[in-house]
Order: structure tokens, then sequence, then C-alpha cells
């Protein structure tokens, strides 16, 4: 399929065929390795996190959010933010398959006077739906727009992606505090657990551990999930809570894909080499 035949089938509004497992696990294999090339032209990035990140976001674009990329501002679409936001090159090229605007564009990611920015700009992205960057910020917003939905009698559901080191941020805790109390079972929280932090383990920074458990403790239904398994993904983010927000703990690898990335901490920010580049394309192609 060409890809111009490839954006008009992803922007057919309503009638867009949601993919299953097999088939998102393919378009999770080429979102990834359009984020090494496109890291890899702008010099920056945060490869490390995008790949962790890219299954997740795949799943949700691809097989879950009711959205419409020629239509980025319909009312009854469902809201997502990413709210580790220094994570855009995987946002960007996700939106960019899915056909919120054409994938060559990427080329520019972070270069003078592009809309892709380092951190999403919903003023100048489509698809968009807060700016984020200051880790903290995305949950509450998603929690607002959850009440929000309530109070306006909305079926729409609202999704918020967060690192596990952003968790460290108390903004985090009064957004979980809130949903728990009430009840906002149009919310789903995705924490990508991937237990590495720039510099650090997680862990040994600000343990976080028992997770799952306090967020069930908040009022939270609880889903731990391995967040690559698309299938686990798709169960997971597929399914609104009952009475409870819903939150999802995807146990994630920092670099998932490219053998020599995963795993490592110092790649959280180091942008790859050109020889590293080819190397990690050929392994995502095998």
């Amino acid at each position: 399929m060409a890809q111009a035949e490839a954006i008009a089938r992803r922007t057919d509004g309503p009638h867009f065929a949601k993919l299953d497992a097999a088939a998102l696990r393919e378009e999770a294999r080429e979102v990834r390795k359009r984020i090494l090339v496109t890291i890899g032209e702008a010099g920056l990035g945060h490869v490390g996190g995008d790949l962790s990140v890219t299954d997740i976001l795949t799943t949700l674009f691809f097989g879950v959010l009711d959205v419409e990329p020629a239509a980025p501002q319909a009312p009854g679409r469902d809201r997502f933010i990413l709210s580790k936001g220094h994570c855009a090159a995987a946002l960007y090229t996700v939106l960019a398959r899915r056909g919120f605007f054409e994938e060559a564009e990427l080329s520019t990611f972070m270069k003078p006077l592009s809309r892709l920015n380092g951190h999403p700009n919903r003023r100048k992205v489509p698809g968009v739906e807060a700016n984020t960057g200051p880790l903290g910020h995305g949950l509450p917003i998603a929690a607002g727009a959850a009440m929000g939905a309530r109070l306006k009698g909305e079926t729409w559901r609202t999704f918020c992606v967060t690192g596990d080191g952003e968790l460290q941020e108390g903004s985090n805790w009064e957004a979980m505090m809130f949903a728990g109390h009430q009840q906002l079972s149009n919310l789903t929280l995705i924490t990508d657990r991937n237990g590495l932090q720039q510099g650090a383990r997680v862990d040994d920074t600000n343990d976080l551990s028992p997770l799952g458990e306090k967020l069930a403790a908040f009022g939270w239904e609880v889903r731990d999930i391995d967040g690559h398994d698309h299938a686990a993904l798709l169960d997971a983010l597929g399914r609104p809570g009952t009475t409870k927000p819903v939150f999802v703990l995807a146990r994630t690898v920092k670099g998932k894909g490219v053998s020599f990335m995963e795993n490592g901490v110092e790649w959280h920010h180091k942008v790859p080499s050109a020889e590293q580049i080819e190397a990690g394309l050929k392994e995502l192609s095998r």
C-alpha cells in the first residue's frame, strides 16, 4: 500500500477500522523505525522513553481511541494526554501515521520554526490535547477533562500516559485522590513503568512500590499488564471502569526493540549515532 493510500485509509473518520493485536504489533514496529530516523535527523530527543511507550500509543490511536484526524476537535472525540511530554517524538510519529498530519513533516522535528517542538503544543499540532513537558501536569488536566465530561453528560473517555519517574511529582497524587473520590470511571491512567528515569533507576531515586496497591487504596481499578503485549493492552485500555477510574500499570522496557538500548539509563536522552541507527533499523526489520 502506498503512503498516500495508507493515510487515506487512516483518515476515514468514523469508518476507520481499528487494528487487532497482530496488526498493532506490525504498526508499532514501523513506528519504532520512524522514531529512530526522526531523532537521528534532529540530533535531539528521548529515544529510550519513546521506544518504551510506543506499544501503548500505537494501541491507543490505532485500536482504542475514537478520534477523527480530519476533525481533531470533534466534540465527541476521546481525549488523550501524553503527560510525559518529553517523549513527543513517539506521539508525533503515531499522530502522523494515523493521519493527523503528513508523515514527511516528522523530518522537521525540533528544527527552527517547526511546530513539532520537543514538547507537544496543542495550539500547533492537531491531535495534541494539552501542552505537556513539565512533569506532573497531564494527569490533573485529564482528571479535569473526565470530570467535565461527566458534568456535561458526555460519553467520551479520557486517557493519560505518565512516566513512572514522573509519579514522584505530588500533583499526580492529588489528581489520583480526586479521581478516586469522584469515581471517574471514564478516566484511564497508563503509567509507562520502564523503571528508569534521567540518570538513575526510579526505585533508587524514590521507590514507588507497591504502586498498584497504592492506586487501589485511592479507589482505582488496577490492571497490571505487560506494556508490550498488544492483546493485553487492547483488553486493558478498551474497557472503561465500572464505578472506578482505571489504572493500567504497563510494565515496559526502556529502549524496547533495540537490544543495545534496552534497560540502559544512558538512553534517556542520548542520541544514537548514524551507525547505531542503522543497526537499530536492522534489528527492527527482522
